[in-house]
């Protein structure tokens, strides 16, 4: 027992460490990215993001639930008096012994203050071979990737997994010969062989100015966590230009978007048209839970355009849910991407500005794979359901 009854922990206190650690194993284990703590008038509402779609939890009482978010905020190192705007900061926590890394999130609401914690280390490594990219695709990509210049853009909504898909293309280089650094924000994963750094806007070290600092560092290869402004865009192409080969990401719906993007950045097109090597799209799709899911027939023809991809009568699986998949009838995410080698046909459309529709006949007159059509190969083989693939494209 204390010798003074004032260090005594208080009980409550004690509480809200057990319930936001069990909160935290609960998430890890199911494999969550995101973790929401939203304050109700009666109690603390706790989801998951799971596989991109949110789960409830068991929810929080009012009694613990302010102490809880306070939790938060005390190991985030925000300021716990604050509570009338939004806060972010990192914490660390190890339920079951295991560290895990969030970041955290503060957002003033009606009736408290919404926390969403990103689990930074549930974003593990995803070994190239099992990103979901079929055999043609995975030698187009390591050649591309074995070139000692180039700019590499992989692009695709919120939550789509391109990051996960360049820390993928980095475990195809020999980082022992090699000088690899990155940029990021916040850092996902952290990779010991190569040198990671992460931007702080509130002292300046934006992405321009982290990257034109990293180029003075000797860089091989360079991964940017995003090109969200045509400084920073400009500067990374240049890199490309110079010997550099340069990785990052667009928030672009496809191919075509990508390369149109890149131009209404403002940057030159003949820097564009001779720096850029590839352009990704890609879309994550729920795997079909392997304990459970029935198999049916399709009722109608399903189209890609003016062809038919998967004929009515194609049989095809359907979730079905088990306590192995919670219910959910899917098990882990599983790429569906658009691959795009940049040729002498691309240059010349890219230095002339050319529209949209432009592109995309010359993708047809190639009859390159879109997302839905490599979506359906996908159901075709019996990894996802239809549903899922009309869901992400």
């Amino acid at each position: 027992m204390p010798a003074n009854p004032k260090d005594a922990i208080d009980p409550k206190e004690q509480g809200a460490v057990l319930v936001l650690d069990e909160i935290v194993r609960r998430a890890v284990l199911r494999g969550a990215s995101d973790i929401h703590l939203e304050p109700k008038h009666d109690r603390l509402v706790v989801r998951l993001r799971v596989d991109g779609y949110m789960q409830n939890e068991q929810s929080v009482g009012t009694d613990l639930g302010p102490l809880v978010v306070s939790r938060v905020k005390v190991l985030a190192r925000m300021d716990i008096a604050e509570r009338r705007v939004p806060q972010d900061g990192q914490l660390t926590l190890e339920p079951d012994g295991k560290r895990v890394h969030l970041r955290a999130s503060t957002f003033p609401c009606s009736q408290g203050e919404k926390v969403v914690l990103r689990i930074l280390m549930g974003q593990k490594l995803i070994p190239f071979e099992h990103l979901g990219m079929d055999e043609t695709t995975q030698q187009r990509i390591r050649e591309v990737v074995a070139r000692p210049q180039g700019f590499l853009v992989t692009s695709g909504p919120t939550g789509a997994g391109k990051t996960s898909t360049l820390y993928a293309f980095l475990q195809l280089l020999d980082t022992a010969r090699m000088n690899v650094m990155t940029l990021e924000d916040p850092i996902e994963v952290e990779i010991p062989p190569i040198t990671q750094g992460q931007t702080h806007l509130r002292a300046g070290f934006t992405f321009a100015v982290g990257l034109r600092a990293l180029l003075r560092q000797d860089p091989d290869v360079i991964l940017v966590g995003e090109m969200r402004d045509g400084e920073t865009a400009g500067i990374a192409l240049q890199a490309a230009l110079t010997g550099h080969l340069v990785m990052s990401t667009l928030h672009t719906s496809d191919t075509v978007e990508t390369m149109v993007r890149l131009v209404d950045l403002g940057l030159e097109p003949w820097i564009i048209a001779n720096a850029l090597s590839c352009v990704l799209a890609q879309r994550l799709v729920r795997v079909v839970c392997d304990g459970c899911h029935d198999v049916a027939r399709l009722d109608v023809d399903l189209w890609d355009g003016d062809e038919v991809l998967l004929p009515r009568g194609s049989e095809i699986l359907r979730p079905r849910g088990c306590a192995k998949c919670f219910k959910t009838g899917y098990r882990g995410r599983s790429g569906v991407f658009e691959v795009l080698v940049i040729d002498d046909e691309f240059r010349d459309l890219i230095k002339s500005k050319a529209p949209a529709r432009d592109y995309r006949l010359a993708l047809a007159r190639r009859k390159m794979p879109s997302l839905r059509r490599v979506g359906f190969e996908r159901v075709r083989a019996g990894i996802t359901t239809v549903d899922e693939v009309l869901r992400v494209t």
